[in-house]
């Protein structure tokens, strides 16, 4: 059976692969992101550059893909069949992706990795879950093709479908790339100034808002110039113009996230919650009533 490919640092282990082709040895207990995929080309894509892919080469993270084709079966290396009750496209076979699990789960080194299907029916990704997968020890991420995944491999593995938005994709690998991202900017030491987090859309010490407007040099372009409020050095009168603009613009573009942080205005005890306040959709109260 082909080994799975790594990418960046890699864990050492036996393997019949040549020597040439494996990498330098992975960094103990850092976060592990491993994708099941058709396409494992397309990785590390561009999560190979720039924080992230620094972070990669540094051993800040690991990533490893997981060849589906191999698992396949026949002479062929068949990993769809059609759907059972007829209907257009191909469906990803149940017994092919355990398999693949199966060797994600051996090559996690023990550790026990939440298992995530990149699904549009999927509850919505938030900046929420992707803070609870950075503080844990990694994922393994499943990329769909055709159709989709046979119901009964999801539910034996216990899998967690998760969408990055209402729209459908031809397969899961740049969604799985967006998770990943996302995910992997929150571990310490990835971004330069991790102060940036703070002040960023969606985060807790934000109150769960959308971010201010950003301006920079020139001071003066095509006419416009950068609000002079910015430029005063009153540090409080900046503070409060940023929060004036966040709350506006929550207000405006994410009804949501505006009537999640109202709630915690008017029951400070709610803070804590804040950094789930953009799960105030239909998918999280589905999810809360779970």
């Amino acid at each position: 059976m082909t080994a799975p490919r790594s990418h960046g640092r890699i864990a050492v282990r036996l393997s019949s692969q040549p020597s040439d082709l494996m990498g330098p040895p992975e960094v103990a207990g850092a976060w592990t992101a491993q994708v099941v995929t058709l396409f494992p080309e397309a990785f590390p894509g561009v999560l190979g550059l720039s924080l992230t892919g620094r972070a990669l080469s540094q051993g800040l993270w690991n990533l490893r893909t997981v060849d589906l084709r191999p698992f396949g079966e026949g002479r062929h290396r068949n990993v769809d069949d059609t759907p059972a009750g007829g209907g257009a496209g191909m469906v990803i076979r149940a017994d092919v992706m355990a398999r693949a699990l199966d060797e994600a789960a051996a090559g996690a080194a023990g550790r026990a990795l939440p298992v995530i299907y990149l699904s549009p029916r999927g509850r919505p990704l938030t900046q929420a879950r992707a803070r609870q997968l950075a503080q844990g020890p990694g994922v393994t991420l499943i990329c769909g093709r055709f159709e989709g995944v046979d119901q009964r491999v999801l539910d034996a593995y216990g899998v967690e479908e998760i969408s990055i938005g209402d729209y459908v994709l031809t397969g899961g690998e740049l969604a799985a790339q967006v998770l990943i991202d996302a995910t992997v900017r929150l571990i310490p030491r990835v971004l330069g100034n991790q102060d940036s987090l703070a002040e960023e859309s969606f985060s807790p010490d934000n109150g769960g808002l959308l971010e201010h407007p950003q301006y920079t040099k020139p001071a003066h372009w095509e006419g416009r110039a950068i609000p002079e409020v910015l430029l005063s050095g009153n540090h409080a009168a900046i503070a409060g113009w940023r929060r004036d603009m966040a709350e506006r613009l929550t207000k405006e573009r994410r009804p949501d996230l505006w009537r999640a942080y109202e709630q915690t205005r008017m029951d400070p005890a709610k803070d804590r919650q804040l950094s789930g306040a953009s799960d105030q959709s239909r998918d999280r109260r589905e999810h809360e009533k779970d």
